[in-house]
């Protein structure tokens, strides 16, 4: 099953600036995010609130919030080269990232959006990959396109590239690490273009104008995986990128298959680690449309609802210092999930979330995969 539910809604345009305001603020990613939003049922009065709650937390320093001139400039020149600013639970918002841990609040996409709502298969590996990989890559990305997939993939050298390009007439979507207008690597800009011309996307979550960071691809590879069915890796070194791809694929509950090398070529460890694993071994298109085939017809669930006032018009809560003393004492630097907490220290979620939120945006707080957290 494809395509937005009826109720898939839009942001008016205030709420698309508050957004904004929201996810570019310092120290608010998709978690932070989610959690704010809950709270306060607003990303306007999110924002409101964060000075206020990154001092209770013990900040250094004032925390920088993104202004609404940030945000109208922001929408203006992605507008500009003629993408778009998509809300998780609008129309338009990738299907099966929507579904994943923490996904990111808003995404800029340029291109069509036929491709977010369709099955998809990504395809990831070395960027020095050899002349078979890549013929293997370009087979694999022909065949699963023919059967109906869109092949998302990263746009690097190598088997992205190689992924790309043979799916470009069945549909493909390039994620980036850095803004809609910084192409890397550089000499990818038409292949990009093409993929854009002939019916594909670019995807990414970070602003016009970001250079990629190192620190970035690990984003960019985790909405790889989650707007994908699962996940092929061909060729790939024993600490490559793309075994970082296949973690989070695992962690999103999304299959992972991987081409087996020779024991003696470094560019097939990572593949053939993934193997003794658990991954599943493959040698051609038609294993991953056997093992992807019956997710087809699942029904996805309903996008969140945007912008939801607080259940039954609750006042937000509020924490005292013996509150916040408990949380902290129950805190260590060794992830703790957030319901051990709740449990331990006997206090209402709403109380921990909102003493773990001020921590957070004052620097103190790290949040893990499967809603751990630990103090910094």
């Amino acid at each position: 099953m494809t395509g937005d539910p009826p109720s898939a809604v839009r942001l008016t345009a205030e709420q698309r600036i508050a957004w904004l305001r929201l996810i570019r603020s310092e120290r608010v990613g998709p978690t932070t995010f989610r959690e704010l939003l809950n709270h306060y049922g607003s990303a306007a009065a999110a924002v409101e609130a964060i000075p206020d709650l990154s001092r209770r937390g013990g900040a250094a320093r004032g925390i920088r919030i993104a202004s609404r001139e940030d945000a109208e400039a922001e929408l203006e020149a992605t507008e500009a080269i003629g993408a778009r600013i998509v809300a998780i639970g609008e129309p338009g918002y990738p299907v099966h990232l929507r579904h994943v841990d923490a996904p990111p609040p808003i995404v800029s996409i340029l291109g069509g959006d036929e491709i977010c709502a369709r099955p998809a298969a990504a395809i990831v590996g070395a960027r020095n990959a050899s002349l078979a990989g890549r013929k293997l890559a370009r087979r694999i990305a022909t065949d699963l396109g023919e059967a109906g997939f869109a092949i998302i993939s990263g746009l690097a050298r190598g088997i992205d590239a190689a992924a790309h390009e043979a799916s470009l007439r069945t549909g493909t979507a390039a994620v980036l690490a850095g803004g809609l207008d910084r192409i890397y690597p550089p000499e990818h800009g038409p292949l990009l273009q093409s993929i854009v011309d002939q019916g594909g996307i670019a995807v990414t979550e970070m602003p016009i104008g970001w250079a990629a960071r190192a620190q970035d691809f690990p984003r960019r590879n985790r909405l790889i995986s989650g707007m994908s069915l699962g996940v092929v890796v061909i060729e790939a070194a024993r600490r490559s990128g793309s075994l970082h791809t296949a973690r989070f694929a695992s962690e999103q509950g999304r299959d992972v298959f991987a081409v087996p090398g020779s024991p003696l070529d470094p560019r097939a460890e990572g593949c053939n680690h993934l193997i003794r694993e658990g991954a599943t071994l493959i040698t051609g298109a038609a294993d991953v449309i056997e093992a992807l085939g019956p997710l087809l017809d699942r029904p996805h669930a309903p996008p969140p609802r945007l912008e939801d006032p607080m259940a039954h018009g609750d006042p937000v809560p509020e924490a005292d210092d013996s509150a916040r003393s408990a949380i902290v004492e129950a805190l260590s630097p060794t992830p703790t999930s957030v319901d051990e907490i709740i449990r331990e220290t006997g206090l209402s979620p709403a109380v921990v979330q909102l003493v773990l939120l001020e921590l957070d945006l004052a620097g103190r707080l790290t949040r893990h995969g499967g809603g751990a957290v630990s103090i910094v």
